[in-house]
């Protein structure tokens, strides 16, 4: 089996190879436009792959047609534009008082319209030299997305994040249990999810976990306890730029940028990176954010090549899985994966109070998707029109001039 990871110049990527002794994998192709952010990863992942025992070839390039042909597997991990333009999307729409969030809002959309032309046209790619019935995995953000755009145009996808493997292990923590016994009822849309229930042998020990712990859990998404005990579930860490907007925004306003913080962060594991005696991951990466991403990515390409069965939360078509959205929705929800893909596990309709923000925001992307593949700058202005963390034609004034009016053009 061969397996192509598109954005291999990650710092990511060694997490990712940190895995890959699971997986019947005996060809890895690692691409990424930046040669020498490659050399660096890249010699990296290879060091820790000698450690591991890896036997398999590994292959280092920066044709994107040579990493995929034959590839049974095609891992999207790309940022189009770099931290420096993930800089602009978080810092431009504060200007009108907008949250500045390189998946969420207006961050969240410029990143959109920068990404999907190249994403779709690498799934051509795909289409045309990789091994028949091949996958795409994408990890690119927006995920969601990302994950619709991909689906729209036919191709054979599904998208992953690492919310739910990240709520997992904290739950699992906090009860003292091992990881693999907690199953986590995430649903709603990419970056815009709630856990419903959380099963540990069967049971759900969700009103004994906010009971215990709601303190720790409300600290850890930055939002007051009182929003866990109204809900009754456990939102996601980006509800608190939906939920406390207005303390978000003057926080960032007076703060600095996430995006400065991880281009250091990133420099300093390239540094890390170059030392020849280093072979394994740093602990610094797990301050670069998408804690546990790797053991997601495997466990999902396993049980896409095995059949397994086995649950994972991920990016798919709706197909009637939550009732208020349509079929065509992409949604994030817990799926059953074999080798035929994803099949949603049942859902119980959402409440008012979730479904109301989950189908504003299924419009948003909807028309996002439409602006990013049309370039049509009145599909734009819809889709942030639409999106309730901007709203205001005069933030979507300003917010398509100064933001995406070259992505647009």
């Amino acid at each position: 089996m061969k397996l192509a990871v598109i954005g291999a110049g990650s710092t990511y990527t060694p997490e990712l190879v940190s895995h890959l002794s699971q997986l019947g994998v005996d060809e890895l192709a690692l691409q990424d436009v930046d040669a020498e952010r490659l050399e660096v990863v890249g010699t990296l992942a290879e060091r820790m792959l000698q450690r591991a025992g890896f036997v398999g070839s590994v292959m280092r390039t920066g044709d994107h047609d040579a990493a995929i042909d034959g590839a049974s597997f095609v891992l999207f991990q790309i940022r189009v534009g770099g931290q420096g333009a993930r800089l602009q999307d978080e810092t431009i729409p504060l200007r009108c008082g907008c949250v500045g969030q390189e998946t969420t809002g207006a961050g969240g959309f410029a990143k959109a319209m920068r990404t999907l032309p190249v994403v779709l046209e690498l799934a051509e790619r795909v289409a045309e030299r990789a091994a028949p019935g091949a996958w795409i995995v994408d990890f690119t953000n927006p995920v969601g997305i990302v994950t619709r755009a991909l689906l729209d145009a036919g191709h054979r996808a599904v998208g992953l994040c690492n919310v739910a493997i990240t709520f997992q292990r904290l739950i699992a923590r906090l009860l003292g249990v091992e990881p693999e016994r907690v199953s986590v009822d995430q649903v709603g849309l990419n970056h815009l999810t709630w856990i419903r229930a959380v099963h540990i042998g069967g049971r759900d020990v969700l009103p004994e976990l906010l009971a215990a712990h709601a303190d720790e859990l409300a600290e850890d998404i930055e939002l007051p306890r009182s929003v866990l005990d109204d809900l009754g579930v456990l939102p996601s860490y980006y509800l608190h730029y939906f939920y406390a907007h207005d303390r978000v925004v003057a926080e960032q306003r007076d703060g600095i940028p996430r995006a400065q913080t991880v281009a250091e962060i990133e420099r300093e594991l390239l540094r890390m990176y170059r030392d020849p005696a280093l072979t394994e991951k740093p602990a610094l990466l797990e301050q670069r954010g998408g804690a546990f991403y790797s053991e997601a990515a495997v466990g999902l390409v396993r049980s896409l090549s095995t059949g397994d069965g086995t649950v994972h939360v991920v990016d798919t078509r709706n197909a009637g899985t939550l009732s208020g959205l349509a079929d065509d929705d992409v949604v994030e929800v817990p799926a059953r994966i074999t080798e035929d893909g994803p099949s949603p596990l049942p859902q119980a309709p959402l409440t008012p109070e979730l479904l109301g923000l989950v189908q504003h925001v299924a419009a948003y992307e909807r028309l996002t998707v439409a602006a990013a593949t049309t370039r049509d700058h009145v599909a734009a202005r819809k889709a942030l029109l639409a999106h309730p963390l901007i709203g205001q034609t005069a933030f979507v004034d300003e917010l398509v001039d100064s933001l995406v009016a070259e992505a647009v053009r």
